[in-house]
C-alpha cells in the first residue's frame, strides 16, 4: 500500500471526522475514533461508510 504520509494527515473518516491509519499487512485504512476499517483498492482509499466494515 502507498499512501503518502501527507495524505494519511487531511484524510479523515466520513462518518465521525477522526483521523485514520494505515494498517499496510491488511491494506486498510483504520479510524482512530470509531474503529471503521476502509479498504485501500489499487492504492486508492474507499471512503466510503458503506464499504467499510466493523472491527
Amino acid at each position: 500500500m502507498k499512501i503518502d504520509d501527507w495524505l494519511l494527515e487531511i484524510l479523515a473518516c466520513p462518518a465521525c471526522k477522526a483521523s485514520l491509519r494505515a494498517e499496510s499487512e491488511t491494506e486498510e485504512l483504520v479510524c482512530t475514533g470509531c474503529g471503521l476499517i476502509y479498504p485501500v483498492r489499487d492504492d486508492i482509499p474507499v471512503l466510503l461508510v458503506d464499504e467499510a466494515r466493523k472491527p
